[in-house]
């Protein structure tokens, strides 16, 4: 099969891209002496991630606890679960756990220590937990030099049934960032505050075997990983319209697209009108604080070369709004009905989560495979 004869929309990836991408992140870990971890949250895929873990140590991040039983399922065992741990949840962990999965989960709080030290007690496991560390106000985490993370630490090391696994951060507000230097400064702030953190822990008597950072854009263009263990990235494997516009790739480094067709068009307005709406690319708009708003995705042709200045303005559920970014009006006749196209999307977890499957190329039109994605929680 081709492009051209699949329905639309649909979620295509480029294989080869996907691989180039994946090498260059480990090979520049391995470079700077850190061991990668990817995260799965992107992929939801158990033949992506596997392009992704080709030549390293480590196991996966994943986002939700579906992932980690799909992941599981497919073979993986060393999994971290980077979203704050809520009781309710820690009989799925211990599922898993007792199954043999060695699943590690993260706490900010006492009151999450605790739970998990309860929920180990109880099924008689050896729960694995991270102390998460803020180290940018971006989200959750301990702030270095708090008492709070000493008092998460004596209840991991110390209680019955739950281990202190070590820290992790994650330096979310890179994302925002408008230059190189900015991520930079980032990746160094990351490093040393969750180093900071783990020296505290260790100077209390206290163990921290891992000492985990990471995001795509620090990883990309930290210059020093002294004092790290691990380092998580997931949308590098894809990469997407943010990543772009912060300078972490070229658009030609993006791998995901959604293949659409032609359904109308507006003469009088200048648009062409195509099948995919906010249900096919999601309502992320990513882009819309960077210098270049690139709307809800980049048009390409359906080979994936980019249709210089054309950006999918406006979504419905269904529909997608082609205009010229500089308000030219476009020509009817150069998009007939039928004709497909392929839109880069603004983020690429967000417009995959819309998708059950990827049809797979590997640079050309011609359909190599489907790989189906994981959902839901």
């Amino acid at each position: 099969m081709r492009l051209s004869e699949l329905d639309t929309p649909c979620l295509v990836l480029d294989k080869g891209k996907v691989d180039r991408n994946c090498t260059f992140l480990r090979e520049r870990m391995h470079q700077l002496g850190a061991e990668l971890r990817v995260h799965g949250k992107t992929a939801k895929n158990i033949e992506a991630i596997r392009l992704a873990m080709s030549g390293q140590d480590r196991g996966i991040t994943v986002s939700t606890l579906k992932e980690a039983e799909y992941f599981f399922e497919n073979g993986i065992t060393d999994i971290v679960y980077a979203v704050g741990i809520v009781p309710a949840k820690l009989d799925r962990v211990a599922a898993l756990t007792r199954r043999g999965c060695a699943l590690s989960v993260i706490c900010d709080s006492v009151a999450q220590a605790r739970a998990c030290e309860t929920a180990s007690r109880k099924h008689g496991i050896t729960l694995p937990v991270l102390i998460e560390i803020d180290c940018d106000g971006h989200r959750c985490g301990v702030q270095p030099g708090d008492p709070l993370l000493l008092d998460i630490g004596r209840i991991l090391h110390r209680g019955n049934g739950v281990e202190l696994r070590g820290v992790l951060t994650h330096a979310g507000e890179s994302y925002n960032c408008r230059d190189l230097n900015c991520i930079r400064k980032l990746a160094e702030l990351e490093r040393e505050r969750t180093v900071r953190c783990s020296e505290q822990l260790r100077a209390d008597g206290l163990p921290c075997p891992v000492v985990s950072i990471g995001s795509t854009p620090t990883a990309t263009f930290t210059e020093n990983l002294t004092g790290i263990t691990e380092v998580r990235a997931g949308v590098h494997m894809f990469m997407d319209l943010v990543m772009a516009g912060i300078g972490v790739c070229e658009v030609s480094d993006i791998a995901l697209s959604v293949l659409t067709s032609v359904i109308g068009h507006q003469k009088d307005r200048g648009w062409v009108i195509v099948d995919a709406g906010w249900m096919a690319l999601s309502a992320d708009r990513g882009t819309a604080s960077q210098q270049v708003d690139r709307g809800y995705g980049v048009v390409c042709d359906i080979h994936g070369d980019v249709v210089d200045n054309l950006m999918v303005e406006t979504v419905n559920q269904e529909h997608g709004i082609v205009t010229h970014r500089a308000g030219e009006k476009l020509d009817p006749d150069r998009f007939p009905i039928g004709s497909m196209l392929r839109i880069l999307p603004s983020h690429a977890c967000a417009t995959g989560a819309m998708h059950n499957s990827y049809q797979v190329i590997d640079g050309g039109a011609e359909v190599l495979a489907e790989w189906q994605r994981t959902a839901g929680w």
